[in-house]
Parts: C-alpha cells; sequence; structure tokens
C-alpha cells in the first residue's frame, strides 16, 4: 500500500488541540464524588439480638461495613458485671464478646456499647448501641438513669461504676458484686438497662480492684437509702427542625417509652483514712526531720535516740491532726551530724483494724552532707574576703568582718482588709521575742503617732504570728521592728524590720448579704455560706443566721455561692462513712454568678433547693466538662449547597 506523508498543517493543529484541552483540564481538579457520612449498620448478630434462653457465651454482631471499636475496656460495659474479664475485640465487620463468667440463669444481659462503635475509614458514629440477650425466656427491659456528683464540690465524677441490687441489708456492698452495672460520662450521667421488676438500691463505686463491690476505704463510694422501683410509661419527645441558625421550621412530636426514675442523684466520696500507719521520713532540711502518718493520734510517737541522747532534743511542730510530725533539732551538734538513728514507737493499724503498738528502727539522712554544707559555707565566706580586698585595694569602703545573716522574716498585709490582719512568719521556731521592741504607729495629720497593738502566734501554726490593732479604714500605719528584737532556737536574730501598711477606704468595698431560704429539714442555723473565685476557691465564708449570712469588706469582682450544712458544728464540711450509714454533709451550689461592685450594698436571694442538685453547679467553675459529642459530619449537605443542588441522602 502507498503510504502518504501526514499533512504538516494538520499536525500542528491537532497539537494545539490537546493542549488547549489539557490546558482546560488544569483549571478546576475533578470532583472527588459524595462522601461517605452513613453510620455503620447492623446486618446481624449471633445470638440474634434480644434472643431468649441463649446458652452460648460468644456474641458476633456484624455489620455492613468495616468498624472500629474506641477504648472498649473503659467504655463497653456488661452487665450483669464479669469477675473475669471479656474479651471485647474489632475484627473486619464484626464485634466478637466471649464472656469468660458462667452464665446466669434467667438473666438478661447487656452489653453497652455506648459510642465506642465507628466505621473504620470516615469514623462515622453508629451512636449510643446496647446489645442484649436473655438466659431465661424474656428480656428485662427497664432502665435506671441519674447522676453521680462529687460530694465535696458537685463535680459531676467521670467514669465511675454504678449499680443496683435488689438486696437491700448495707452488707451486701461489701460481701456481694453489683446486681447490674452501668459507668458514668463526662456529665456524670448513667443508665443502667436490662433492669427486671423490683425493688433496688443504688450505688456508685470506683473499683480499684475489679470485684464489683466495696472491699477498699480508699474507693470512693456513694449509696441511696432511697428504694427504687423501675417503671415505664407512654410519653412525647419535641424534636425541632431548623430551617436555618435563626428560623425554626417544624417540631416533631415523638412517642417513646419514657423509664422512671430518671433523676437519681448519687453524692460519691473517699471515706476519710483512718488506718493509721508511718509512710515516710524525711530530712530533706537538715535542721529538721518529719514523720507522715496515713492518720494522726492524740498519743505522739516515743522516740529513743540510738546514736544521741534525745532528752530535750527537739522541738516539735505538729499539724492538726497530728499526722505531719516535724521535728526540729535544737543541739547544732545534732544539725551537723549526718546519721539520726532511733527507735521509733507508735500506734498503728493492724490487720483487724485495732491500733497496736509498734516499733521501728529508722535512720534520718540530711539531703546534703555536713561536709558539703561547710564547703560551701567556707566557699561563701571566701568569696566575701576577695570582695573587700577589692574594694580596699579601690580605696573604696570596706567592712574587715563579715555582717551576720539576720533571720528572715515573711511579712504580709501591706495592703489590707479592716477585718485581717499582719501575718508574720518565721523560717525556724523562735526561742524568744520582744514584743515591746514591736512598734505600731498610725499617720494623723503628716505625724506618726503610736497606736495600741497585740502580738500572738496564729492559731494552729508554730511559725506564723499576727500582728492585731483596731485597723481604721483608708488610714496608714507604719510597722516597726527593732533590732535582735526576735531570736530563734538556733541564736539567730532578726535585724531591723520596717514595714508600711495601708488599710483600704470602706468605699473601695461591697457589702453581700445572702438571703437563705429552701432549707427544708436542714436547720438553716447549720448552714455555712462561702464566696468562691472563678477558680472554684473559696474567698470569705459566713454562718447563716436568722436566715442570712453577711460578708463585708468585700473586694469587687465576680463571685459563685456555694453552702454545706455543718451538722456536727466543726466548722468544715466533713465526709461520709459507709460503716456507720453516714452520707456526707449536705453541700449547695447557687448557678448564678454574682457581681459585686465598689460602694454597692447588695441582697442576694437564694433558695438553695430551688434546682436538682445536678443543676446548681455553674458551668463556669465545673471543672469536669461533658464529653464532646460525636455527630455525623454531614459533608454532603455542604458540598450540595456548594454545587447548587439538592441532596437527598
Amino acid at each position: 500500500m502507498k503510504r502518504t506523508a501526514p499533512n504538516p498543517l494538520l499536525l500542528l493543529l491537532t497539537a494545539a488541540i490537546l493542549t488547549l484541552a489539557a490546558s482546560c483540564a488544569r483549571m478546576g481538579q475533578p470532583d472527588g464524588g459524595w462522601y461517605d457520612d452513613t453510620p455503620p449498620r447492623i446486618l446481624h448478630a449471633s445470638p440474634a439480638e434480644k434472643a431468649t434462653g441463649v446458652k452460648q457465651k460468644k456474641v458476633s454482631i456484624y455489620f455492613d461495613e468495616f468498624i472500629k471499636l474506641e477504648d472498649a475496656s473503659n467504655k463497653v460495659v456488661v452487665s450483669p458485671p464479669q469477675l473475669e474479664m471479656p474479651e471485647i475485640r474489632a475484627a473486619g465487620k464484626k464485634i466478637v464478646v466471649e464472656l469468660k463468667d458462667t452464665l446466669k440463669e434467667n438473666t438478661t444481659y447487656t452489653i453497652d456499647f455506648a459510642d465506642a462503635i465507628t466505621d473504620n475509614n470516615e469514623g462515622n458514629p453508629m451512636g449510643n448501641y446496647t446489645y442484649s440477650f436473655s438466659t431465661g425466656g424474656r428480656i428485662d427491659s427497664f432502665e435506671v438513669a441519674g447522676t453521680v456528683l462529687d460530694a465535696s464540690n458537685l463535680e459531676p465524677v467521670k467514669g465511675i461504676l454504678v449499680g443496683l441490687y435488689d438486696d437491700h441489708s448495707d452488707s451486701a456492698f461489701t460481701t456481694q458484686p453489683l446486681l447490674r452495672v452501668s459507668r458514668t460520662d463526662g456529665r456524670g450521667r448513667f443508665v443502667i438497662r436490662g433492669v427486671a421488676p423490683g425493688e433496688y438500691r443504688a450505688y456508685a463505686l470506683k473499683d480499684a480492684d475489679g470485684d464489683f463491690k466495696y472491699s477498699q476505704k480508699s474507693e470512693m463510694v456513694a449509696f441511696s437509702s432511697r428504694i427504687i422501683s423501675p417503671r415505664c410509661a407512654p410519653d412525647i419527645r419535641q424534636d425541632t427542625i431548623w430551617r436555618d441558625s435563626l428560623r425554626i421550621d417544624s417540631i416533631i412530636r415523638t412517642g417513646y417509652t419514657h423509664f422512671y426514675p430518671d433523676d437519681v442523684v448519687l453524692r460519691a466520696f473517699t471515706q476519710e483514712q483512718t488506718d493509721r500507719y508511718l509512710l515516710k521520713t524525711d530530712r530533706s532540711d537538715h535542721r529538721k526531720f518529719t514523720l507522715f502518718f496515713t492518720y494522726g493520734n492524740d498519743s505522739l510517737p516515743a522516740i529513743r535516740g540510738l546514736n544521741f541522747d534525745e532528752k530535750g532534743a527537739f522541738f516539735l511542730e505538729n499539724s492538726e491532726k497530728n499526722d505531719t510530725l516535724c521535728y526540729w533539732l535544737r543541739d547544732t551538734a545534732l544539725v551537723n551530724r549526718d546519721s539520726l538513728e532511733m527507735e521509733l514507737t507508735y500506734l498503728m493499724t493492724d490487720s483487724t483494724g485495732a491500733l497496736v503498738s509498734r516499733t521501728d528502727t529508722i535512720t534520718a539522712l540530711p539531703k546534703t552532707s555536713y561536709e558539703k554544707r561547710e564547703k560551701e559555707r567556707l566557699k561563701e565566706i571566701e568569696k566575701w574576703q576577695k570582695k573587700m580586698e577589692k574594694a580596699k585595694k579601690k580605696g573604696q569602703p570596706y567592712d574587715s568582718i563579715m555582717p551576720i545573716k539576720h533571720l528572715e522574716m515573711k511579712m504580709s498585709g501591706s495592703s489590707l482588709d479592716p477585718d485581717r490582719n499582719v501575718l508574720i512568719e518565721s523560717p525556724t521556731p523562735l526561742a524568744s521575742i520582744d514584743t515591746a521592741a514591736i512598734h505600731l504607729y498610725i499617720k494623723q495629720d503628716s505625724l506618726w503617732i503610736d497606736t495600741p497593738h497585740k502580738w500572738r502566734r496564729k492559731k494552729g501554726t508554730l511559725r506564723q504570728y499576727e500582728l492585731l490593732a483596731e485597723w481604721l479604714p483608708a488610714n496608714e500605719y507604719k510597722m516597726e521592728i527593732d533590732s535582735a528584737a526576735i531570736e530563734d532556737i538556733y541564736g539567730t536574730i532578726s535585724g531591723p524590720i520596717k514595714m508600711g501598711i495601708r488599710v483600704k477606704d470602706l468605699e473601695e468595698y461591697t457589702t453581700l448579704a445572702v438571703a437563705v431560704s429552701g432549707c427544708d429539714s436542714i436547720a438553716d442555723s447549720t448552714l455555712v455560706v462561702q464566696l468562691l473565685n472563678s477558680n472554684d476557691a473559696v474567698v470569705k465564708e459566713a454562718r447563716v443566721k436568722d436566715g442570712e449570712a453577711d460578708f463585708f469588706y468585700l473586694n469587687p469582682g465576680k463571685y459563685y455561692i456555694r453552702a454545706f450544712a455543718d451538722l456536727n458544728g466543726n466548722g468544715v464540711w466533713d465526709t461520709g462513712n459507709y460503716a456507720q450509714g453516714l452520707q456526707p454533709e449536705p453541700l449547695f451550689y447557687d448557678p448564678r454568678e454574682v457581681e459585686c461592685k465598689a460602694k454597692w450594698d447588695i441582697t442576694h436571694a437564694w433558695n438553695i433547693s430551688g434546682r436538682p442538685l445536678d443543676r446548681q453547679k455553674p458551668s463556669a467553675i465545673t471543672k469536669q466538662k461533658p464529653d464532646k459529642e460525636k455527630k455525623l459530619r454531614n459533608r454532603n449537605a455542604d458540598r450540595a449547597a456548594k454545587l447548587g443542588i439538592t441532596y437527598r441522602p
């Protein structure tokens, strides 16, 4: 066949068309298509969901796509509780749960997956899902729901186990595993499913040892004396459909089965540690050693020195409960001794819970040895001498004797509220104070006038002191302490001390009166009202008198309010005790923020029972925030809107 040569003009035209096509293709990338926003869907299960008469312990749930199971050990809860941990795993398009405990007869089993199931590729959440089956002839379907709060601050308690007993005796919680269980979410909410008709008591437990009963005093617990009788009734739920962010499209009323009770509130607490044993001995400061006990006792330990004479050797600084005992060494010879060997006899709790005498031999070693401390002291002297020699050579002022180090007292209160006092703290225990050498002056017409004052040790402390006076608002004071007025047990004396003190003007303050009502069975005279800052920390407190708690000299700012019932009159909030059937002292929060401004006198009415406990604490100071809810992203609707078309899933 005869071939003809290609037409050059035709080749040029073809190349131009291809180049133009390629250029047009690069102007906009092709669309990737619709997203997979569909959550996993269950195809079937073995045994079938809600099956009865089940004998097998292996459950397989099959899905229409590959799935993931997130944090199964914490999120997935099997009820009745399993003493031997079940094996739970995701395998391709199925979830397999293998129960290890023997199945109980005529019992409904539930496997609550919460929001742990998502698809493998896009992470689309399936939503809360619970699978159930029964070893008997029926499925128990009642539910009990509520909230667990920390009794000390009404914070939601996340991840605590909540369960039921049909045995109403107090011993059930300490001798038997919980009958049915659930676990709280980030809001402290729980739902116990698969409950049979009957009467129950509810409990919460931070189960440290996995035995599903209260077996350790260190475990956080909650108990309710209320008898719960589960029931259900038809109800209507209203769902709002929004046209956009501002306009409602429609309201859909949907019928559903409402399970009761759904408002159980459990106040969780950790029982005070009463078992006593020696935690540790510390001598980080070579001048003292400290004994740390788990619990205090009025009977102090007896110390017998093995390489020193213990008589008159110590100056004891003890905590209020005698659980921390600090022994200051009086003799500098003992201070400089690196090893203090002693025999310590003290009371300790035995395995039966009784206090028995125990004797230990301990050795208290300083963090820094005497040799090293001495080297550092000589180094410091040498450094000072070189500095003086250098000054002498330059003809500058110098000293021939190194100045002694004075006792460094810490002062606070230079800007003072009229209801406060100046606080002075010593770094070491004091041997003597010459109160005649402590002076306080008030400024009047540019003159400093001597004014009456008192000096006293602050209650419950060893090294803190208060300077008391009639602090008149809008006045200036001056405190002067003469040199050597204060001496510690090591012979170190104070240098001259001067401090200016300004007492604020009354116009800088707010006065707040909190009128309390709704006390019901609680006598309002037992209530202690506390003002809190944004960190939920107490700023001031006052006891209720004649239905009102008054706060004076309050600095301007935003505050929150809570109150506790001081039932035993000791002035502090007290935790509960399960063995004694003692609930924690009641505590309440005002859900509102209170703004105080200078020169304002505010009366704030507060009904402490006006809201349920689980809705009282303001979200602004609630540290335990709700878990982030997993939602379908609905990216196809957004894509359709950009393309100007209607998306129908």
